[in-house]
């Protein structure tokens, strides 16, 4: 299912940052995404969900007031990862909309080649395991290891064929976004699975792009969330009408 835009500099793009207790990297996340994206693309926003109890919102309400397409979205309830995008979706207003983590994981440069990806696909997604992709830094090996395992359990049982579902770098055409948001039930890290599932089993075409990757030692993510997630991922994979 291709849709063509000729040019996607001439779409509005909406990027949401979950932002969970992100005081102490959200300021300059924003900073450097800020300064990249907004002389480019004059149109863009971000839409920053922040639903923890420290100083994340305060310093993203900051940041507004220097790039005006800065929006907060504060919530007192914990929304988690999934949650936290979904609330981004619901209010974009963009032709393209993407979600980036506020790690820095993915530099400015890249995450606009994986939007650019969408020429020719509905949805883009970064890739730390495809030819051309570069790890700066490496996750420790036992958190590596799990990822790899999860990753090949993953395309077991939904038979998605990519090999690399959890990097926090995604963009899609609103089209993809807007048919399957009445369908997603995750809010956790398994998020990313469920949404990418969803979006190839209703026909809409994804391709994973080589970015250079580098591991964020403060990651809100723990190796204790894996096993929840897989067996979050198996309810909805076996109680779906969609098999």
């Amino acid at each position: 299912m291709n849709y063509q835009f000729n040019n996607e500099a001439s779409k509005m793009i909406s990027i949401i940052v979950p932002a969970y207790n992100e005081e102490k990297r959200i300021k300059d996340m924003l900073g450097i995404y800020g300064e990249y994206f907004f002389p480019r693309y004059p149109d863009c926003e971000f839409l920053v969900v922040c639903d923890g109890n420290d100083r994340t919102a305060a310093i993203v309400k900051s940041m507004s007031e220097v790039y005006k397409g800065i929006i907060l979205m504060e919530y007192k309830n914990r929304l988690g990862k999934g949650g936290g995008i979904m609330e981004g979706f619901k209010y974009a207003k963009g032709d393209v909309i993407a979600f980036v983590d506020a790690d820095e994981s993915v530099s400015p440069s890249d995450f606009e080649k994986i939007i650019n990806e969408l020429k020719i696909a509905d949805c883009a997604i970064g890739s730390r395991r495809v030819s051309g992709s570069t790890i700066v830094k490496k996750q420790p090996f036992k958190r590596a290891t799990i990822s790899r395992a999860f990753n090949l359990m993953v395309n077991l049982f939904f038979n998605l064929n990519i090999r690399d579902t959890q990097c926090g770098a995604k963009a899609f055409r609103k089209e993809a976004i807007v048919s399957v948001l009445p369908e997603i039930r995750s809010n956790g890290f398994e998020f990313d699975v469920e949404l990418l599932w969803r979006i190839k089993n209703l026909g809409f075409s994804i391709r994973e792009v080589p970015i250079n990757w580098k591991h964020s030692e403060h990651s809100q993510f723990s190796l204790k969330h894996a096993p929840s997630m897989f067996m979050n991922l198996m309810k909805i994979r076996f109680k779906s009408k969609r098999l």
